[in-house]
C-alpha cells in the first residue's frame, strides 16, 4: 500500500506499508528514511488544514485510510532535504543503516552526493538508468535483490502492468447544479469569449443511496489564465482554502466536485490529459484513496449555436490507480494520456504508450435546480475582472431587505458574501451561529448580528 502526504513543499509519497497493521508511526518512519531531519509544524492530517490529526493508537485501515489516500501534514521546509545516512559501524565497513523505501529506489533514477557541509544526498541523475534495469529508469534486478524466486518476480512485475479496461458506469447517478451559480460562472467566461480558461470547487451535498451530487455553490480559488500552460490556468496559493472549507462545513455543504471552462473543441473530445490526471487527483482526495466517490467533475464551453454546455463526468477506478501509482502523464496529443516508461498499458491485447482519454470518462446526467437555501448575488471572491467584493456591493445587496419579498436572512445566504464577511467578523464565534440561522430559518438571526452587518455596510433605516 502507499499513501501520499501533501505538505507545505510538495507531494511525499510513502510506500511498502502494510493494508491491515500500519499505523500513523510507520508513515513517519517512512518519511525520515528519506528526511531524518524533518521538522513538524502540524502532525499528519485527513484534512488540508490539518485539524484532523490521525490517531496514533489506530491502523491507517480503521481511520478509512487506504492505497492511495492523501493525508496531510505542514513542515520546516529548512528540515526536508532528502539524504541517506551513513552508519558510523566500522564493524560493518561503513554499511548504509538508512535506505529508501524498494519501490523509491525502482521508480527514480537518483544518485548520491557529498555536499560542501559533508551530508550526503539523493538527486536525480537522468543517466542513471542502465540497459540492464529491469524497467526503464529502474535498477537492475540483483541491484534490488541479490536472489529472486519467480513468485516474486511475478509480484513486481504485475505492480507495473495495466490491462486497460473502460468502466462502464459511474458512480454518481446525476448531478444537479443551482442555475444562479452556475449562469456566473458561464457569464464569466463569455466575456472573455470562452477563450480564457478557469475552474473552481463545487459545494454541496451527496444522497448517501444513489451518490447523487446537488451543487449549491461554487468557489473560485485564485488563480492565472495562462494559454500556455497545460491546463489553461495556473492555481495561485489561497490564504482562505481553510476558511472556505470551514465555512461550507458550518453551513451543511462539502466538496463534491471541480468545475473549469474552455474554449470550443472538437467534437469528441473531452478533456485534456491534464484535466484527466486533476479530476483523478481530485477524486483520490475526496475518496481517501482509489475508491468509489460521488465527486465529478463538470466542464462548460460553448457550442456552435452559442448556447453554453455543461457537462458532468467521472474518470474510472483504474485511471485513479494509475494516477496514484503516477503512471500516467500529460501526452503531446491533446486527447491522450502518456504512459510513464516504467509502467506497461497493455490496450486490446497490445502494448500501447498512450491511451485515449475517453477510456478513462463516465458520462454523470446532469440537470439543474434553483437553491432552496443560497442565492448567488454577490461579486464572486478572487476574479481579476468585473465587479469587486467591498462594502459598497454588500450595502446594494443588503438594501433589498424589506422589498420584493427578501428578508435580511435571504440576501445574507449568499456563500460569495458569507466569504466576504469572513475577513470582517469573528470567524469562530460569529461565522457558526450566522450559518446556523441561514441553515434553519426557525433559528432567527440574532438581532445584535443584524446591526452589526448593516453597520458595515453603511445601511442607515430599517432592514
Amino acid at each position: 500500500m502507499l499513501i501520499r502526504v501533501r505538505t507545505n513543499v510538495g507531494l511525499w509519497r510513502i510506500e511498502n506499508l502494510d493494508t491491515k497493521t500500519s499505523k500513523t508511526s510507520h508513515v513517519l518512519e517512512g518519511i525520515k528514511k528519506t528526511r531524518p531531519n524533518v521538522v513538524f509544524e502540524k502532525p499528519l492530517s485527513k484534512d488540508p488544514s490539518c485539524s484532523s490529526p490521525i490517531e496514533e493508537n489506530k491502523t491507517l485501515e480503521e481511520q478509512k485510510i487506504g492505497h492511495g489516500s492523501m493525508i496531510y501534514c505542514r513542515v520546516d521546509a529548512g528540515t526536508c532535504v532528502e539524504t541517506i545516512g551513513v552508519s558510523t559501524d566500522t564493524g560493518n565497513g561503513g554499511q548504509q543503516n538508512t535506505e529508501t523505501s524498494q519501490k523509491n529506489n525502482l521508480n527514480i533514477n537518483m544518485k548520491r552526493t557529498i555536499m560542501k557541509d559533508g551530508s550526503i544526498q539523493l538527486v536525480h541523475d537522468d543517466t542513471a538508468a542502465t540497459k540492464n534495469g529491469f524497467r526503464p529508469g529502474m535498477l537492475a534486478l540483483r541491484d534490488m535483490k541479490k536472489s529472486w524466486t519467480l513468485a516474486e518476480f511475478v509480484h513486481m512485475d504485475s505492480q507495473f502492468s495495466f490491462k486497460i479496461k473502460r468502466q462502464e458506469e459511474a458512480w454518481s447517478k446525476g448531478c444537479s447544479l443551482d442555475s444562479a451559480c452556475c449562469g456566473g460562472f458561464q457569464n464569466y467566461l463569455r466575456e472573455f469569449n470562452f477563450s480564457r480558461q478557469r475552474f473552481g470547487y463545487l459545494y454541496g451535498s451527496v444522497d448517501d443511496d444513489t451518490m447523487k451530487v446537488k451543487v449549491e455553490c461554487i468557489y473560485e480559488p485564485p488563480q492565472e489564465a495562462d494559454p500556455d500552460s497545460a491546463e489553461g490556468f495556473i492555481a495561485l496559493e489561497d490564504p482562505n482554502e481553510e476558511v472556505v472549507e470551514q465555512l461550507a462545513e458550518m453551513l451543511g455543504l462539502k466538496r463534491v466536485g471541480w468545475i473549469f471552462g474552455h474554449p470550443p473543441r472538437e467534437k469528441g473530445f473531452q478533456m485534456t490529459s491534464s484535466e484527466i490526471l486533476m479530476a483523478a487527483e481530485l477524486q483520490l482526495e475526496a475518496a481517501d484513496g482509489v475508491e468509489k466517490t460521488p465527486f465529478v467533475t463538470v466542464k462548460v464551453s460553448v457550442g456552435e449555436d452559442g448556447n453554453a454546455s455543461f457537462e458532468a463526468f467521472q474518470v474510472s477506478l483504474q485511471c485513479m490507480q494509475m494516477v496514484a501509482e503516477e503512471a500516467l502523464e500529460i501526452g503531446e496529443k491533446p486527447g491522450f494520456c502518456n504512459v510513464n516508461d516504467t509502467f506497461t498499458a497493455i490496450q486490446e491485447g497490445k502494448n500501447s504508450k498512450t491511451i485515449e482519454n475517453n477510456f478513462f470518462l463516465m458520462l454523470v446526467p446532469i440537470e439543474q435546480h434553483q437553491s432552496n437555501t443560497f442565492i448567488c448575488q454577490f461579486p464572486e471572491a478572487n476574479r481579476d475582472h468585473g465587479r469587486g467584493q467591498t462594502h459598497d456591493e454588500m450595502k446594494r445587496q443588503l438594501s433589498k431587505s424589506g422589498s420584493q419579498g427578501w428578508s435580511f436572512i435571504d440576501l445574507l445566504s449568499d456563500f460569495q458574501l458569507l466569504i466576504y464577511l469572513c475577513k470582517h467578523l469573528d470567524f469562530a464565534t460569529d461565522m457558526p451561529k450566522i450559518c446556523t440561522s441561514i441553515k434553519n430559518r426557525d433559528i432567527p438571526l440574532d438581532e445584535g448580528y443584524k446591526i452589526i452587518i448593516a453597520s458595515m455596510a453603511g445601511m442607515d433605516g430599517s432592514y
